[in-house]
């Protein structure tokens, strides 16, 4: 062995350490983004955790509501929390998992610093959302708001993702006519505004994964997000865009005659 080399080797040995603790320490280091997956769903048209989602009550509740079949899902994801340390390994899975997703963590929370600021951000987003939804539908069927009560409770759920799901639920709940769905299992996700627009939410494409494994067998996607929910569609799911509430309610009567659907 030449002297040159017989110098390297330490050399080499030392870098190899070095890179070897780099590396250790990369792994064990906490990293500003949180690992998603497929969250609950909840039937806007039943109860969740014992409470029912819609309550209404007053003049313009039907005497003779229409019977009520099929099931209408908002949809959630469910993320590592702000305050839990994501790491390398955690980072590498859920990259290369299909039913995962890896997102900056300041897209998944995007408003406040502790776990309290982004509880309270995210009730206060579901309520002004909850208050859209109320003036969306009352709108659509031409009721007066001072002639009707209505309580929306997602307890532990927050965010505006459900405002489309409210919005269609009221309107089922109190049009008096045939069930929206007309018995299929219909899910979906979308803001919306108090003049019925729908806007995008993020995360669809686990959402799908959650409707699908709940029974969904149709997915109303808010038309931004048509893209990225057709990317990763579940078999069996059919996605149908959305940009209002009439588009909404206008692809439900069709899937209930059997007629065609826009589709991502």
């Amino acid at each position: 062995m030449s002297a040159l080399a017989a110098r390297r080797r330490p050399v080499l040995a030392v870098c190899g350490l070095l890179l070897a603790g780099l590396l250790a320490a990369a792994a064990l280091a906490p990293l500003p983004y949180s690992v998603a997956q497929p969250g609950v769903t909840a039937d806007v048209l039943g109860e969740y955790r014992g409470e029912p989602v819609i309550s209404v009550s007053g003049e313009a509740v039907p005497e003779e509501p229409g019977e009520r079949d099929g099931a209408l899902l908002m949809t959630t994801i469910a993320a590592t929390g702000p305050d839990t340390p994501v790491r390398l390994g955690e980072l590498l899975s859920g990259w290369f998992a299909e039913d995962r997703a890896v997102l900056p963590k300041d897209v998944v929370y995007p408003e406040g610093d502790s776990p309290e600021e982004i509880r309270e951000h995210n009730e206060d987003t579901m309520l002004r959302s909850q208050d859209a939804a109320v003036d969306a539908a009352l709108e659509k069927l031409g009721i007066a708001e001072d002639d009707i009560d209505i309580t929306l409770r997602l307890e532990d759920i927050g965010g505006p993702s459900a405002g489309l799901l409210f919005a269609l639920g009221i309107v089922d709940t109190l049009d008096g006519g045939e069930s929206l769905t007309g018995g299929a299992t219909v899910a979906g996700t979308g803001t919306i505004d108090a003049d019925g627009t729908v806007g995008p939410v993020g995360g669809v494409p686990l959402k799908t994964q959650a409707a699908r494994r709940d029974g969904a067998t149709a997915f109303l996607v808010p038309l931004a997000e048509c893209a990225d929910a057709a990317a990763e569609a579940p078999e069996g799911l059919r996605l149908i865009p959305v940009r209002t509430l009439d588009d909404a309610l206008a692809s439900l009567a069709a899937l209930r005659t059997g007629e065609p659907t826009p589709a991502c």
